[in-house]
């Protein structure tokens, strides 16, 4: 039993991403408790914690990526276990929310999943949520519990601060919903920003339309919060390279990488795609483009600052300002 401040705490990974709670562990001192994940042969699953919770504060790392519905069900059931052993809170370290597209109605007769989700979380017994990049700032607004929703444009701005030279990058945003990732990015970095001004005419296809700014002569690098099947990604690299960009790199949260993104990728005119490992990449994941950022000692930090009521912006604004003192 670990005990931190006078709490009672312990952490948990269930098996969307266990390399990552590694890291967590680590930078927390916490090691990693027992718990068993059943199998039936129906496909159904059933949890069995393998130590006492009661009158813990419990933290789980789990993120709903591919399987997006089994690894949603692990976390639920395993919730409501921890629920039912009597724990003092529950906290679910959930870096990638999946579903988070499903954030409103486009269209008349559509579901808003990303509120779904947030019921079945609370419903399941959880307490709060940390969160990194979530794809809409508004899912903070579907709980009635605290979430913590982080950046991630600090960590992976700082990585091309100490890898490339400034004086002629251009920070891009794929389109005009991204802009405000964007900008962010840009003013971490101290550079320019561009906009691709394109339309979507069906889901995960894109046509651009215009480039707005100047990227003539200089590195670009891209940046979103997911790259998915990267066609929209690699679209918009050819469309920079052809407008008269020297070098195209991409930033992105949350590497999906679904069907044949990672082939799509390694053959593309593409120098440098920078992800963090809020997923846990494919092991046949071998391509030299490929580069991953680690952020279990950011969410380490966080799970301490919680457990010692401390505010949990203070380690953003570290990161912030050691971003500022490589500019």
């Amino acid at each position: 039993m670990s005990v931190i401040e006078g709490k009672k705490v312990k952490l948990f990974a269930l098996s969307s991403n266990k390399k990552l709670a590694d890291e967590i562990a680590r930078t927390t001192g916490l090691a990693i408790s027992k718990v068993e994940v059943i199998r039936f042969a129906d496909g159904e699953i059933s949890i069995n914690i393998e130590e006492s919770v009661r009158g813990h504060d419990v933290f789980v790392v789990q993120s709903t990526s591919a399987p997006a519905n089994e690894h949603l069900m692990e976390l639920l059931i395993m919730a409501d276990a921890i629920k039912r052993a009597s724990a003092k809170t529950l906290t679910v370290i959930m870096p990638y929310y999946g579903y988070s597209r499903q954030d409103r109605k486009s269209k008349s007769r559509q579901p808003i999943t990303a509120k779904l989700v947030a019921d079945l979380l609370q419903a399941a017994g959880v307490h709060r949520l940390i969160c990194i990049d979530l794809h809409a700032a508004q899912i903070q607004g579907f709980f009635d519990v605290p979430i913590d929703n982080f950046p991630a444009s600090p960590l992976l701005a700082d990585y091309f601060m100490k890898t490339m030279n400034l004086d002629d990058v251009v920070v891009v945003s794929p389109d005009h919903g991204g802009v405000t990732r964007a900008r962010l990015f840009a003013k971490n970095m101290k550079v320019p920003l561009a906009i691709i001004d394109k339309r979507r005419p069906e889901p995960n296809k894109a046509e651009i339309v215009n480039i707005i700014g100047d990227i003539k002569g200089k590195t670009a690098i891209m940046v979103d919060d997911i790259i998915d099947t990267a066609g929209t990604l690699i679209a918009g690299a050819q469309a920079l390279i052809d407008n008269g960009a020297k070098a195209v790199y991409a930033a992105a949260t949350h590497p999906v990488f679904s069907d044949d993104a990672l082939d799509r990728i390694e053959n593309s005119i593409l120098t440098e795609v920078v992800v963090t490992d809020t997923i846990a990449l494919p092991k046949n994941c071998c391509s030299p483009k490929i580069k991953q950022v680690n952020i279990g000692p950011l969410l380490g930090q966080s799970i301490l600052h919680i457990i010692k009521d401390e505010p949990i912006s203070q380690i953003f604004d570290q990161i912030i300002k050691k971003d500022a003192n490589h500019s």
